[in-house]
């Protein structure tokens, strides 16, 4: 497990059963190709409370959830948590299996999430709303 993901195993992160056994499933398979970012995402699943989905509270990130994020330094950005398949930085659509779609599945509003940059940096943000703009399958 990474560094980033290690300290975040510290809070606990909510997913629905339906997310839990998606997302599961997509890391076991992308096992071969993204070894670390598959892992982590395991890591997550496997620490992560499953719950209902209609029992998850409105702020918990999960997939499809469009998040406003602001850094220490107090830019904002907004982006989508979304499968590899639908992700598109120029749309600000970020998959689960990058180092900040880890970072954010499952977290709330008012948490800070921490991820490694490709560069190895650790970076973080604090999530400062998050909306449900779709219902994952």
């Amino acid at each position: 497990m990474h560094a980033a993901t290690q300290a975040r195993s510290r809070n606990t992160i909510l997913v629905s059963a339906a997310d839990h056994d998606r997302l599961s499933s997509l890391a076991r398979a992308f096992l071969d190709r993204v070894p670390d970012m598959a892992e982590d995402l395991l890591a997550e699943m496997d620490r992560a409370r499953v719950a209902n989905e209609a029992a998850l509270p409105a702020d918990v990130v999960r997939m499809g959830s469009t998040v406003t994020l602001q850094d220490p330094e107090g830019s904002t950005q907004t982006v989508t948590l979304v499968y590899p398949a639908e992700a598109d930085i120029a749309e600000k659509r970020i998959s689960v299996l990058t180092p900040l779609g880890t970072a954010l599945i499952g977290a709330r509003a008012g948490r800070t999430v921490s991820w490694r940059s490709r560069d190895s940096r650790v970076l973080s943000a604090t999530i400062d709303a998050v909306e449900q703009t779709r219902r994952a399958p």
